[in-house]
């Protein structure tokens, strides 16, 4: 079976398209450096799909570590998820942002070309949009306009993997635009377990419950939305890993560069998922209404009809199950 590399795969996302791809009988090797995720992912990826995984802890900025790899492994396709992701740490410190995510980027498709690999599916995200356009986002819409260096960096890879991919006509090069990923593996074992204070709202509407954190701040209550709170479009990660499932596979099939869509189509207030999830836990999360963040938008959503198309996907899982599994998953943590 195809071996696929996954670049940050102990993280969030990684670690549950990991658990997917072993159970569609794919070969997985997890290069990760760790900087954001704990080796136990690793043993607890393997737990839940009951099978083994290869594990390389190293910097992909390295490019001699990352050849070597390379070398060794004879992989058939790459999913690029490694690369920092905290909005506001990119606001605060640009340059640390555009050095690591680039040069990851750069070093992983040097290496690819020197050894022979043509597929790449990008860990790309909703943030390349900008706040001018209007909902829903649609793929076709202008990316560029980004409020923030992570969503910057963003933009910049999908334009780099677009320039290579048009010097190599067999590459083929999925470009997964995500929405708002929560949930967990219903496992309870892997989940988003994010170091220090939370830069998601989920976990830190989880921590809230478990007594971790003091209460969630809603940021502002006075947009034009159903309840004056923020709309985003949630989707279940395991929703998104078979999403990455899905791109794979038409990776192996299609040559050409291909910007995807990956989410509900639906908006969910702030004020709704913290209801949803104190209704659905039977739990209490105290919460306060603060001013409005710079930067924010009042809402966005995904039109997901591409992905329905080319890549024969939908999500299946409900904000419900969202909350569930997510608490379910903190409940577990020591």
């Amino acid at each position: 079976m195809s071996k696929i590399l996954l670049t940050g795969g102990a993280g969030y996302i990684g670690s549950h398209t990991a658990v997917t791809l072993l159970k569609e009988g794919y070969d997985v090797v997890i290069a990760d450096n760790l900087s954001n995720s704990d080796k136990q992912a690793v043993s607890n990826i393997e737990k839940i799909a009951g099978k083994s995984v290869g594990f390389y802890e190293i910097d992909l900025c390295d490019r001699d570590k990352t050849f070597d790899m390379f070398k060794k492994e004879n992989f058939d396709a790459v999913i690029h998820f490694a690369g920092y992701k905290a909005v506001g740490e990119s606001v605060a410190k640009p340059c640390m942002y555009y050095r690591n995510n680039i040069d990851i980027t750069l070093t992983v498709l040097e290496a690819m070309a020197e050894y022979g690999v043509k597929r790449i599916i990008f860990s790309s995200s909703a943030t390349v949009y900008g706040p001018l356009n209007p909902i829903p986002y649609v793929e076709t819409m202008k990316t560029g306009d980004c409020t923030n260096p992570y969503g910057t960096t963003k933009f910049m890879i999908e334009k780099i993997l677009t320039d290579v991919a048009a010097v190599n006509p067999d590459m083929s090069v999925v470009l997964l635009r995500y929405f708002n990923p929560i949930g967990a593996d219903p496992s309870g074992l892997i989940g988003e377990k994010p170091q220090g204070i939370p830069n998601n709202l989920m976990p830190y509407i989880t921590q809230t419950a478990k007594g971790i954190r003091e209460k969630v701040t809603v940021f502002g209550n006075d947009y034009p939305t159903v309840d004056g709170s923020g709309v985003r479009d949630y989707i279940h990660v395991v929703d998104l890993a078979e999403g990455h499932a899905a791109a794979l596979k038409y990776a192996f099939n299609n040559a050409g560069v291909e910007a995807i869509n990956l989410g509900s189509g639906r908006g969910t207030s702030v004020l709704e998922l913290i209801n949803a999830f104190e209704r659905v836990n039977n739990i209490k999360v105290p919460h306060v209404i603060g001013p409005r963040r710079d930067g924010d938008i009042a809402e966005f959503y995904a039109d997901a009809t591409k992905a329905k198309k080319l890549l024969n996907w939908e999500t299946k899982l409900s904000v419900d199950d969202m909350c569930r599994d997510s608490w379910n998953f903190e409940k577990n943590q020591k």
